[in-house]
């Protein structure tokens, strides 16, 4: 049954969609009814998850791609347009973080952050976005961080990149709702993934994470999933530019102790 949640017949393309939030989202693309291509560097990695979006009776495509480098994206998009069709959603996960005092980052390490985090996302909602722009109609979501709008020690450059996500997010809302495509992102809190699981196994860190986190708790990257269609969704037609945080009330403020 059709609704405004409902994603049947539209296409997504989801970057960073191996493991974690990536992976969740793509899953949950797929059961609200649409067509999904997952990317990132290995495909190996990605076979399993179009396995799993196929068992849910979608069509999926794998594509392989490094979003650090620009010149792979116009070739990945047009693969994907000429098996699945028109792109109707493109969703910006890939990222990377390493945590390590300022002094210790070095350029080139440096510029694999933002290479990744948001030359990548940029020049990624570019080229999807000219075909959204001819057709009228689209969704741009990014991936962005509780960074995106305040500063954490030892993760200096990746703040910097989650910033101009937010801004990215904003500033592509501006020039493209004219042409009926909504771009927004998603700032999630702490979420547990076996890409942060060593640091969530450190006590006084997941104590720390969970002290300040009024739901108690760790996300899971499900818990980023009804966001992600909601943002996908023609629900949120009449949303653009917002950065939503699914932090479990992270960034509402803290508790204490009266």
């Amino acid at each position: 049954m059709s609704g405004p949640f409902d994603l049947s017949g539209k296409r997504a393309l989801v970057s960073g969609a191996s493991r974690g939030m990536g992976r969740a989202i793509a899953l949950g693309l797929a059961r609200a009814g649409a067509e999904v291509a997952v990317a990132a560097r290995n495909p190996e990695t990605l076979e399993p998850v179009a396995e799993e979006i196929r068992a849910l009776g979608r069509e999926a495509l794998v594509q392989s791609l490094d979003v650090s480098r620009p010149e792979e994206i116009p070739a990945a998009v047009k693969r994907v347009e000429e098996h699945l069709g028109p792109l109707d959603i493109l969703f910006n996960v890939a990222g990377t973080n390493p945590r390590r005092p300022i002094a210790e980052i070095a350029e080139a390490e440096y510029d694999q952050i933002m290479d990744v985090n948001i030359k990548g996302a940029y020049f990624f909602s570019r080229e999807v976005g000219k075909g959204l722009i001819t057709r009228q109609r689209g969704k741009v979501i990014n991936i962005a961080s509780v960074t995106s709008a305040i500063g954490l020690a030892k993760v200096t450059a990746y703040a910097c990149s989650k910033g101009a996500l937010a801004q990215l997010t904003r500033s592509l809302a501006v020039e493209w709702g004219p042409h009926n495509v909504q771009v927004n992102a998603i700032a999630p809190g702490f979420i547990l993934t076996d890409f942060n699981r060593k640091l969530w196994e450190n006590p006084a860190m997941l104590d720390w994470a969970v002290d300040g986190t009024p739901a108690g708790r760790l996300g899971q990257p499900e818990d980023v999933v009804g966001a992600a269609i909601f943002l996908a969704s023609p629900a949120s037609d009449f949303i653009s530019g917002q950065v939503l945080f699914v932090d479990g009330g992270y960034m509402a403020g803290r508790p204490w102790p009266l």
